[in-house]
Order: structure tokens, then C-alpha cells, then sequence
């Protein structure tokens, strides 16, 4: 990256923490070009310079929170989802340490871009996220559990509503609760064949 790519990118970046700190306040349509500019400390040429529209910014603020999260794990998105008819159905429970602590991990080191999508879910495209993740991993998962089709939306609804008001009141805490004792309330609540007793959280 040379001098030049990498001071547009440093000042890209400063608007995508910019747009996210404002979205855990304010609703999307409430946000000005001036607002940013002036929490990213740039002016508004240096906006227009990179967007034609603040449409454009939430755009790549998605994608840079994509990467930022793809990052943690050792499995692109992309090659999990093309090899969910492949692999083993142990491979296939998503509710394990090995899942949850990097997601847990991210969102503990990202609190303000969880923040921001629970305030402003079609801001942040989270509810584009959500019917991704439905369609691609959820209901192909339950398929191969041979979970009838029917069930489907019930079991979704469940895990993601579940495992979503856990997190957020994480959050509301400031994710000041360590990540293992998240994760093992995560694992006994979806995963009650698992018991209540014996946690491997301890205070």
C-alpha cells in the first residue's frame, strides 16, 4: 500500500468509526454528512472525495465489519457454507467453544458496531445478515439433522432471538462478564442436553 492508498484508507476509516458511533444514538435518517464529517474530523470534500452518498459509506462500513469478522475464524464464510453438505454433523453444531469464542471475542473487541446494529438493524444491514445466515446455514444445517422443514422457522427463531437478548444485555454490561462464562450461558441455554450442573464457568 502506498502513502496515498494508505491515507485514503486511514480516512475512510476514521468515517466508518465515525458513521458507527453516531448509529448507537441516532437513527440512520437523522444522520448528516456534517455529523461525520465532524466526529471524523474531516471536512466535507474529504467526504465527497470517497462518497457520493452516506448510502455509500453504510456500504463499506458493512464490508469492513464483514472482514473484521471473517478474520476470526480459521474458515472463510463463504467455504463453510459451500461445505455444510460435506461435513461431519459434529463439524455442523454451531453452539460449541470453538465458534462461539471467536464470535464472542469480536463482538467484546467491536462493542460499538453491535451497538449500533441492534439500535439500527437496516442501517447496519443487519437484518440482511440475519435471512443470510436463515437461508444458507441454518435451514441446510437442520436439513442434514433431518429436522423436518416445517420446524424450521421455529428452531431459527429460537436461536437467533435467544442467542441475540443474551448478547444484548452482555452489551448493556459493557461486556464487563468474561467471554467463557457468555459462552457457557449460550452453550446451556441452546444446548440443555448438556444440564445445568457442573458448569466449566467458575466465578
Amino acid at each position: 500500500m502506498n502513502k496515498s492508498e494508505s491515507k485514503y484508507f486511514n480516512t475512510a476509516l476514521l468515517m466508518d468509526e465515525a458513521l458507527l458511533q453516531l448509529l448507537e444514538r441516532k437513527d440512520l435518517e437523522f444522520i448528516t454528512v456534517k455529523e461525520i464529517c465532524e466526529r471524523a474530523g474531516v471536512n466535507r470534500s474529504t467526504f465527497y472525495l470517497h462518497y457520493e452518498t452516506i448510502g455509500d459509506l453504510v456500504n463499506e462500513t458493512v464490508e469492513m465489519m464483514d472482514s473484521r469478522f471473517q478474520a476470526c475464524f480459521p474458515e472463510s464464510g463463504k467455504d463453510f457454507v459451500g461445505n455444510i453438505g460435506s461435513k461431519e454433523l459434529g463439524d455442523l453444531v454451531l453452539i460449541t467453544d470453538n465458534y462461539l469464542k471467536p464470535y464472542l471475542e469480536f463482538i467484546k473487541g467491536n462493542k460499538s458496531i453491535y451497538r449500533a446494529s441492534f439500535r439500527n438493524p437496516s442501517g447496519t444491514q443487519a437484518n440482511e445478515k440475519f435471512d443470510y445466515m436463515k437461508k444458507y446455514i441454518l435451514r441446510p444445517i437442520m436439513s442434514r439433522f433431518d429436522i423436518p422443514a416445517e420446524h424450521h422457522a421455529y428452531y431459527i427463531d429460537y436461536y437467533i432471538n435467544g442467542v441475540m437478548a443474551i448478547i444484548r444485555r452482555w452489551l448493556d454490561k459493557d461486556c464487563e462478564d468474561s467471554v467463557e462464562m457468555i459462552c457457557t450461558i449460550i452453550e446451556e441455554c441452546v444446548r440443555p442436553e448438556n444440564g445445568m450442573t457442573g458448569n466449566k464457568y467458575v466465578e
